[in-house]
């Protein structure tokens, strides 16, 4: 029986190049266990967040919202400014749906990413 998520991947032609320094250096996630080849991001025993390279992965991601990885805030427009100084490219700013306020931002391989607010 299936009891939860355990994580999500993102997978990428080589993660030193460009993910890992963005979700590192520019997002500010720590990384709980790091390899040359494979990171994940969070608590131990919670789902996490893990950046692998893969041979079967090149370049840029082609259909970005196809899959979105969201990382929750408690103060998103704060989240929003933060980033957008560091440069980080948002593709839909915060806007509210219900109980959740949402914004979509790219990482350097052009997957889609969300910071979530729940209201």
């Amino acid at each position: 029986m299936i009891k939860g998520l355990s994580g999500s991947t993102t997978w990428s032609e080589d993660i030193q190049k460009n993910l890992l320094p963005f979700y590192r250096d520019t997002i500010g996630l720590k990384p709980n266990f790091e390899s040359p080849e494979f990171v994940v991001f969070g608590e131990a025993n919670a789902p996490g967040f893990a950046l692998g390279t893969h041979s079967e992965v090149k370049g840029k991601n082609n259909d970005p919202a196809r899959h979105m990885v969201g990382f929750t805030t408690d103060d998103i427009n704060a989240e929003v400014a933060r980033l957008k100084s560091k440069g980080v490219e948002f593709v839909d700013d915060p806007e509210t749906f219900d109980q959740v306020i949402v914004a979509t931002f790219k990482d350097p391989e052009g997957n889609y990413v969300q910071l979530l607010q729940f209201t």
